[in-house]
């Protein structure tokens, strides 16, 4: 990770515990706790990405996932679910009691009973080895990689792997991972893929973008809409995360002051794929800043000036 990035991340709450874990119980619960959506706002965005795909470059396509994790957005894109919808399945007490390696027994059979829907195979990326190996032994996803491309470098595995992708996905590593990571990932591939980041908006994405470029890709961010990751997880974050955002010269006001992490959307495309159709013509959006949360800080105006509220 670059040192700008590293410094952002001192803003954010760390959740690294909840990745080390043999099963994704610790996941849902804390992510969960703080109505995480992301996942679901970005689901039918990659469906319409891959069905103006499949029109141009045919049905078989394969997305691969940086930052996969539990194989959540997987889940999310192949079977009619939702995070709240897994969220509440892991926080019965009879899940709660089992033992790792019964959760995933019955996860893969819970996921084998649902229709696959899905319009790609997946393929998933993260430095947890216990995260993608549980997607894997659950079916969430095809194939997995266990590796850091901050710092190593793509093995020929690894690349053969990565290789396949058609399209890029991250809902949340950018800022995590950089162009390092991408650059290995990009020459991995012999024809140029679709890259779709939703991208936290205390993170620049312009040396991502630059990066991009040189393999080929035009860069688009969709105009006119933000998409809520989560609440902030305690008050020190929120101060923290708007001190960020006014060091960028990033207006926090009606986004991140309502109290939730708010990211962009960012497609990287072959020209002439851009040049057939704008991000904006291709895709319609939830952006998630009208769901029911539970309680979040927000900064309100009173006649001592600004403070900052938990609001129910």
């Amino acid at each position: 990770m670059n040192d700008s990035f590293a410094a952002i991340n001192t803003s954010k709450a760390n959740f690294d515990e909840i990745y080390a874990r043999q099963d994704p119980r610790a996941y849902f619960s804390v992510l969960g706790s703080l109505d995480y959506m992301i996942p679901d706002l970005a689901a039918p965005i990659l469906r319409q990405l891959l069905a103006v795909r499949a029109q141009r470059y045919g049905p078989q396509q394969t997305v691969l996932d940086v930052g996969s994790s539990y194989g959540v957005n997987a889940a999310l894109h192949r079977f009619p679910l939702s995070f709240s919808a897994l969220q509440a399945r892991y926080a019965r007490h009879e899940m709660t009691a089992l033992d790792s390696e019964r959760m995933a027994q019955l996860d893969r059979n819970f996921y084998s009973s649902w229709p696959d829907v899905g319009l790609a195979r997946f393929i998933g990326l993260d430095v947890s080895a216990p995260a993608v190996e549980y997607a894997l032994r659950v079916g969430l996803i095809d194939e997995g990689l266990v590796a850091d491309l901050e710092r190593n470098e793509i093995t020929p595995q690894q690349a053969r792997i990565a290789g396949q992708a058609d399209l890029i996905l991250s809902t949340g590593a950018v800022g995590y991972v950089t162009e390092k990571t991408y650059h290995q990932l990009l020459k991995a591939t012999p024809r140029p893929p679709w890259v779709a980041s939703f991208v936290l908006r205390m993170f620049p994405f312009e040396p991502l973008a630059r990066a991009l470029e040189g393999h080929g890709l035009v860069t688009e961010k969709l105009s006119g809409a933000t998409f809520v990751q989560r609440r902030f997880a305690d008050v020190q974050e929120f101060t923290s995360t708007l001190a960020t955002l006014a060091e960028r010269g990033v207006d926090p006001n009606g986004f991140e002051t309502e109290g939730m992490l708010h990211a962009e959307l960012y497609v990287s495309r072959p020209e002439e794929d851009a040049r057939a159709a704008s991000l904006d013509e291709l895709i319609t959006i939830t952006s998630g800043r009208h769901r029911p949360v539970g309680p979040r800080y927000v900064q309100v105006e009173t006649d001592r000036g600004v403070e900052i509220a938990l609001e129910p």
